[in-house]
């Protein structure tokens, strides 16, 4: 009996003893988690960072450049072909890329003129098909020119010419009907050109009659001594070129270049050139 009772008592005492491990293992686990969490909290809640804004000034754009430098053309071709000056820089810019295109860049070809018949130099540019042929000219001036001589000298743009003189939606898809691109959206591009750019405002100016108040004021005429003939003057103000002086003054930029003695078609504002009669 003795046996038995101290049998017993041994199976007693280990039972007694498994919980009381088992629950000092669970608490550990549980002081482990809690801290796991703990420290995870710490990471979530932490620092977000502050960067300090900065304010940024944007440049003029190379569109901008563009307008500024063949604004003064394109008005001068309206006066005299009559093709709205809006048209005429919206396609330049379209065409040439803002004057970066391969044409514009190697050929001063602003509007993609292909040769036609063309007896000047050229160029062989990819297009519609490989290694086409497109006019090439010493300035971009005289792609300009060409440019309204191209719309002017062909029938099939006659019925541009009866739209008002400022329709520039009326131009651009009058250019699209009579073929002068093959995109479906060609008219919409120049639209929006003319419009983000108020290109429309160069039209206004020429038809407005605001065309010479400063070349007016900046033109003077020297009698010298008994001279019947008179010396012309012009100083060059923004937007001048050789070929809009010509224009303007009924001469030629040849002319112009060799009575100032020039040897390159620059201009710098303020300069004063002598027109010859």
């Amino acid at each position: 009996m003795k046996f038995r009772y101290i049998i017993v008592l041994i199976v007693v005492s280990a039972m007694s003893c498994g919980p009381k491990k088992g629950i000092v293992t669970k608490r550990k686990n549980d002081s482990t988690n809690k801290t796991v969490v703990v420290k995870n909290d710490k990471v979530e809640t932490k620092k977000p960072t502050v960067t300090p804004s900065t304010t940024t000034h944007k440049a003029p754009s190379t569109v901008d450049a563009y307008i500024a430098i063949y604004a003064a053309i394109a008005k001068d071709n309206m006066r005299h072909h009559k093709i709205p000056a809006s048209i005429t820089l919206a396609q330049g810019i379209l065409e040439s890329g803002v004057g970066r295109g391969r044409l514009a860049v190697e050929a001063n070809n602003h509007f993609g003129i292909k040769c036609h018949g063309w007896k000047g130099a050229k160029i062989y540019h990819d297009d519609d098909r490989s290694q086409e042929c497109f006019r090439k000219y010493t300035k971009a001036e005289m792609s300009y020119e060409d440019h309204s001589k191209f719309l002017t000298g062909r029938s099939r743009y006659a019925s541009l010419f009866k739209l008002r003189p400022n329709d520039y939606k009326g131009w651009a898809k009058g250019l699209r009907a009579a073929g002068y691109a093959t995109d479906r959206k060609y008219p919409q591009k120049l639209i929006s050109l003319i419009e983000r750019y108020q290109l429309h405002k160069y039209d206004d100016e020429v038809l407005s009659g605001a065309t010479t108040a400063q070349t007016k004021r900046k033109s003077t005429t020297i009698i010298e001594g008994r001279k019947t003939s008179a010396i012309k003057k012009h100083t060059v103000t923004k937007g001048d070129t050789l070929y809009s002086l010509s224009r303007l003054y009924k001469t030629t930029v040849e002319a112009i270049k060799s009575q100032n003695k020039l040897k390159s078609n620059d201009l710098t504002i303020g300069q004063e050139l002598i027109i010859p009669n």
